[in-house]
């Protein structure tokens, strides 16, 4: 699975982390509706 990410590997939650505090934090207030694909690239193959 990992042979088809551009970044060459699964993700780790070291990955993921940043993303979830950002969106529990004030400064995400005003995000709706949004989809952030935390895939290390594997969409755009």
């Amino acid at each position: 699975m990992s042979g088809s990410i551009i970044l060459g590997r699964a993700a780790e939650p070291d990955d993921v982390v940043p993303t979830a505090v950002f969106l529990a934090a004030p400064d995400s207030d005003y995000v709706t509706g949004q989809v952030m694909a935390i895939d290390g690239g594997m969409v755009l193959v």
